[in-house]
């Protein structure tokens, strides 16, 4: 019965484990995966102005085709 009781235990120390992993997870990576993803392809299909800094510049405004919000995107020269 001891031993029994002991898998037990492991069990739920596992199924604890794998959960608050699961949850770290969907609630602290995905977001974060998620943001980039919908950024990156934001960025690919919108249309940016010109550096003006020379080579100096890390980032450039943005707009979709057809709306008026600006936004920022990496620049790739």
């Amino acid at each position: 019965m001891k031993e029994a009781t002991g898998e037990l235990n492991m069990t739920v120390v596992v199924v604890i484990a794998v959960a608050s992993l699961a949850a770290f997870f969907y609630f602290t990576l995905w977001p974060l995966i998620q943001n980039n993803m919908n950024s990156t392809t934001k960025c690919s299909k919108a249309i940016c102005d010109k550096c003006r800094n020379g080579n100096d510049c890390t980032t450039v405004p943005c707009h979709l085709e057809g709306s008026d919000v600006t936004f920022e995107c990496v620049w790739k020269g």
